[in-house]
């Protein structure tokens, strides 16, 4: 499997949807073909979201009377995804399903978002704001489950460093708390947390810095996506690929490569797949007048923990998942 190359046909997608102006009527009926017009809205444009993709997808093929209008913030900026949410809303789209990249600062805009249509979180929450529900991983929870691999990494202890693209977004500020919630008591310290804006030439440096600056360090451990793959090239690059370990988040095509090749230890991944299908036929069906839809404010899909010995199983899967 190799989603790499597919991100510049889904920005081009994403672009092609924003200038072909399709869209419904709000959240009273959808567009005049009868279609509820709902849209899927990232946090960056990480392979990650190729998967989310191929879930609303199969949610359009199954359902039959939705079209997704699928969006990415290309520069992963606060400003390129509202400008995105109030173009979907000047179209009276139906409803939106987004990940908020700063929830605690885009509280009073989602909720301006909610009053015009029907607002849902998906892979990171903004729990204090009017959303109706969320849908992805229990992020404190994933956290917990990477604290685990990092114990089981580093059984002896010693230092370990973070790598995230913000602190600002919900998954990372709960990951980073499960994390030190499994590790409280251990012999593991936790040195720092390094940002990089999710940019991946930063975020490799921030890896490839910290092996220098620390050469005591033990585990490096990401907690988004594209994190897995740059602090894997770090460590080969300083040649400590198997000495330095790696604990990281997600199912990039070089984390899973780490993983086989026992370079990356292992890798908690969520199932981005269940959060764009559930997102679109949760929206759908609670449209359509089923409130138990997007009941109870969170519909929690597990994550699994993957390693060397589980790697090849959850690709095949993987591959069948995206028709490879």
């Amino acid at each position: 499997m190799r989603i790499l190359k597919y991100i510049p046909l889904l920005v081009s997608l994403s672009i092609a949807f924003a200038l072909s102006g399709c869209g419904g009527s709000g959240q009273d009926g959808g567009n005049a073909g009868g279609k509820l017009q709902l849209a899927f809205v990232t946090n960056n444009a990480a392979p990650f979201w190729i998967i989310a993709k191929a879930g609303c997808d199969q949610a359009m093929t199954e359902l039959g009377d939705v079209e997704v209008d699928f969006r990415i913030p290309s520069s992963g900026s606060t400003s390129e995804q509202r400008q995105i949410l109030d173009d979907l809303l000047a179209r009276g789209i139906d409803g939106i399903a987004v990940s908020p990249i700063d929830p605690a600062n885009q509280t009073a805009f989602l909720n301006r978002v909610a009053s015009q249509t029907l607002l849902i979180c998906h892979d990171s929450d903004a729990s204090d704001s009017d959303r109706v529900c969320y849908i992805g991983t229990d992020n404190v929870a994933a956290g917990v489950e990477a604290g685990k691999l990092i114990k089981e990494a580093i059984p002896d202890g010693g230092k370990i460093m973070l790598f995230v693209g913000t602190l600002d977004a919900q998954n990372a500020q709960e990951r980073y708390k499960g994390i030190q919630q499994e590790l409280e008591g251990s012999n593991i310290e936790i040195i720092d947390v390094r940002t990089d804006d999710t940019d991946r030439v930063r975020a490799q440096k921030n890896a490839e810095d910290t092996l220098v600056v620390h050469p005591d360090v033990a585990c490096l451990v990401g907690l988004w996506s594209y994190n897995g793959p740059a602090l894997y090239n770090a460590v080969k690059s300083a040649e400590k690929a198997g000495e330095v370990k790696i604990v990281c988040f997600d199912e990039e095509d070089e984390t899973l490569t780490g993983v086989a090749a026992g370079h990356i230890y292992g890798t908690v991944v969520q199932q981005p797949y269940e959060f764009g299908r559930q997102a679109i036929t949760r929206m759908r069906n609670h449209l359509q007048g089923d409130k138990e839809a997007l009941a109870g404010g969170q519909q929690i899909v597990p994550t699994l923990s993957i390693k060397q010995d589980t790697v090849s199983e959850f690709q095949a899967r993987l591959n069948e998942l995206l028709g490879n």
